[in-house]
């Protein structure tokens, strides 16, 4: 019998994301007409502050920023050396995001230096930021570009969370923001970087196109750069707003080998290449379990769960495997206590066993990437042990109402989890999709 689901678009299918959760159609919509259609708080678990600290946390409000770009302005307009502004969770660049950054350093006078940029509070510390620090994030985004009454796309809107909620949850794919929203390439990048073929991954993060989205006014300095492979040249071409690609190219256009010249970039995007094809592994892990007939909101022999604290958080380094303790498994899941979770590969990740592990082996196979080629020889500061994720999440309270000729959505949802993912099951025809986002890559900040 055929799925009665409707087709992902091929642009989720290329990040693994091969399914939808809910048959419903749902009403096809746009998402992030502008930045201010897609509005996310970050829900932070705040350093404690300290008048003497040596840090200084910011929360800060932006439009159209990018986070490795906004921390790196961020730095050089508060006179600071690289890699000083800490985060804990990566926001997206067409919205208007708040959330927290750390230094360590006395606090900005005034206001931030920066275009899109509003400093909302300041503080001293004891402690700065770490990746993860946070409990996850509130979401008010407007869905428009209906081609229905807005009331008739509210109803379509709560048949799909009805059904979702008959099944138990939402996959919890890693969404297109991981992979690059307008050039999704940051995974091909990163099996490159794992495979030790540095020469292959600046080649695809200068040149690569995806999907024939168009990448502003870089889309023609790539191409050129592809055909006459001349970095010199390139500088000329490339404009002054792509900062991380002419970083590289100046580096080989003085003779850098290209595993020197990458190291131009700053060591959270270097690091998140490695992170992103672990997602994109991940995702297609989920697919390939959901093909197989597996639940991924209940644990088999051979599974991993991962319990959740009492702060609702999940404890991604710590995973019980699941073999004679599976009906006490069962149990902790169907309370709410734990969720059935997939390996994000790496070098010390815990293997998988029975039906679970003959699902994820021919993936890894294909990839032709053993496990601990996640410790990356090369550049072992870019190593990663590996973690556990969860397959599957609750579906939030959702708030759903018409606005004139435009549906809002609010929500919130843990740390490591994606609205677009969500908002997929409702628009369906690609939420994730960048033909869905109604405006044009912004011009890099700087």
């Amino acid at each position: 019998m055929s799925d009665p689901r409707p087709s992902p678009p091929a642009s989720d299918v290329a990040v693994g994301m091969e399914f939808y959760a809910a048959a419903a159609d749902g009403a096809p919509g746009r998402i992030k007409a502008t930045p201010e259609a897609f509005r996310v708080r970050e829900i932070s678990s705040f350093p404690l502050p300290d008048p003497d600290g040596a840090y200084t946390v910011l929360r800060v409000e932006s439009r159209g920023w990018e986070q490795h770009e906004l921390a790196d302005a961020l730095g050089r307009a508060l006179g600071l050396p690289g890699r000083s502004i800490r985060w804990s969770g990566t926001k997206d660049r067409r919205a208007v995001a708040e959330r927290l950054l750390s230094y360590r350093g006395p606090p900005p006078t005034g206001e931030l230096p920066l275009p899109n940029a509003r400093l909302l509070e300041a503080y001293r510390a004891r402690d700065g930021l770490v990746l993860g620090h946070h409990y996850g994030n509130a979401f008010e985004i407007r869905v428009d570009g209906l081609g229905i009454p807005a009331a008739d796309a509210v109803a379509a809107y709560r048949r799909v969370e009805a059904e979702l909620r008959d099944a138990g949850g939402v996959p919890n794919f890693f969404g297109p923001q991981r992979f690059g929203e307008v050039r999704p390439v940051t995974h091909d990048v990163g099996r490159a970087v794992v495979r030790g073929r540095w020469d292959e991954a600046i080649d695809l993060y200068l040149t690569a196109r995806v999907g024939g989205v168009p990448d502003g006014e870089g889309d023609a300095a790539r191409a050129a750069f592809a055909t006459h492979r001349d970095p010199r040249r390139a500088l000329a071409e490339f404009p002054p707003s792509y900062r991380f690609e002419r970083s590289i190219l100046e580096r080989l256009a003085r003779g850098d080998p290209p595993e020197r010249a990458a190291k131009a970039l700053p060591f959270e995007l270097r690091r998140l290449f490695v992170h992103a094809y672990q997602a994109y592994l991940f995702n297609r892990y989920v697919s390939a379990r959901r093909a197989a007939g597996l639940p991924l909101g209940a644990p088999v022999e051979g599974d991993a769960i991962v319990r959740i604290g009492r702060d609702g958080t999940v404890r991604g380094s710590e995973a019980v495997p699941v073999g004679e303790n599976a009906p006490e498994c069962r149990d902790l899941v169907a309370r709410g206590r734990a969720l059935v979770a997939g390996p994000l590969v790496g070098y010390k990740t815990a293997e998988l066993a029975g039906r679970p592990a003959e699902i994820l082996r021919p993936i890894l196979e294909a990839e032709a990437i053993p496990a601990r080629g996640f410790e990356v020889a090369a550049t072992p500061e870019l190593a990663s042990a590996g973690a556990w994720r969860p397959l599957e999440l609750p579906v939030p309270p959702l708030a759903i109402g018409a606005t004139g000729e435009a549906v809002d959505f609010g929500f919130a949802l843990p740390k490591g989890a994606y609205a677009t993912v969500l908002l997929r099951e409702f628009l369906k025809t690609g939420a994730s999709n960048p033909r869905a986002f109604a405006a044009p890559a912004e011009p890099t900040n700087t």
